[in-house]
């Protein structure tokens, strides 16, 4: 081999260890950059990294679904329409990537008789996710056949996911995360107000005690916070309900229904959310996401409307103060932050 030759392959084999070498330094260098950034105070690069589907809980909230077989709708209630927009809100749910759990928060019946919510369980059914159901007042009603327990076996039997055989109850979905299902119906009289009895709050207090470490997300029908003043519906122990849970200083949030009404409100390390109603305007529910990260939880809540636009524009006209119940753009979709302590 003559000089020229060798001395051009020593060329190229130089400049391809200088390629090599100079892609290695460019990796360490950025691998350096990432770690000296993530020391300052301003940096989420350690965040980045390690947030990922383990530590991120994704579900929706679909309330007072008010399934009804009948075909009359009321002034105030779709309930004639009830089948198609639970199909539509189903529907959407299922086309959601990586949904964890769907909560069903209290009504979805509108009358309690056995046969509604035999009607009701395969549409339920159709979610190709796990789904659990919290209590509401037209589930059961007092001395009638469909009591707590007739409800909770048909569902045990309707779902594979559910085994509960009390109507409130807790279960952890990942790892850092705990949902705890509240019991707010009163059933020794025929009332829309709510109430937790002392043996239910001394469970709450106990299970938010063991789960310090945790995000809490609290289920319930009656809400704790009101999206407005309705002395006829209200938790009438709301305040000792609330100090209970404000006293906890872990990151929790609290998903209402009841009022048919949408509202989010934070008051510290507390986020309460309340969603409005499928069968009636707005006729909407929620998907809901909560990352845990280092020194913080962000909860990004999505506001989803029916796709069934000539029902949802009926729906308005049918009720009284559309825009109550509706409420304002920040009850519908946002992202907050809850700092850990």
């Amino acid at each position: 081999m003559g000089k020229r030759s060798r001395k051009k392959k020593e060329s190229i084999l130089f400049k391809l260890a200088n390629a090599c070498f100079t892609l290695v330094l460019a990796a360490i260098m950025a691998y350096g950059l990432q770690c000296y950034s993530a020391t300052t105070p301003n940096s989420n690069f350690i965040d980045n990294i390690f947030q990922n589907k383990s530590n991120t809980v994704k579900f929706a909230q679909i309330s007072d679904v008010h399934f009804y077989t009948g075909d009359d709708n009321t002034t105030y209630k779709m309930r004639a329409e009830s089948d198609k927009l639970l199909d539509d809100a189903v529907e959407q749910v299922n086309e959601t990537a990586g949904v964890d759990f769907v909560m069903f928060t209290g009504d979805q019946i509108d009358k309690s008789f056995e046969k509604e919510l035999r009607a009701f369980l395969p549409h339920a059914q159709n979610l190709k996710y796990p789904w659990y159901i919290t209590f509401g007042n037209h589930d059961t009603c007092i001395g009638g056949y469909l009591t707590p327990e007739v409800y909770l076996d048909m569902v045990n039997k309707a779902n594979p996911d559910f085994a509960f055989k009390k109507p409130y109850y807790s279960f952890v979905p990942k790892k850092g995360f705990k949902v705890i299902v509240l019991d707010t119906i009163i059933r020794d009289r025929l009332t829309s107000n709510g109430f937790i009895n002392d043996e239910q709050l001394k469970w709450l207090k106990t299970e938010l005690d063991n789960s310090e470490k945790d995000t809490v997300l609290i289920f319930m029908h009656v809400p704790v916070i009101e999206p407005f003043a309705s002395a006829g519906h209200r938790l009438l122990n709301a305040n000792e309900v609330r100090t209970i849970i404000e006293t906890h200083k872990n990151p929790i949030a609290v998903f209402q229904g009841h009022y048919h009404a949408a509202m989010i409100k934070q008051f510290d390390n507390v986020l309460y959310v309340s969603t409005p109603s499928l069968v009636s305007y707005p006729n909407a529910f929620r998907m809901i996401s909560v990352s845990n990260h280092r020194k913080k939880v962000v909860v990004n809540i999505e506001f989803k409307e029916t796709r069934l636009k000539n029902i949802q524009k009926l729906a308005k006209i049918m009720v009284f103060a559309s825009k109550l119940y509706a409420g304002e753009e920040q009850d519908h979709s946002g992202t907050f932050e809850i700092v850990k302590n």
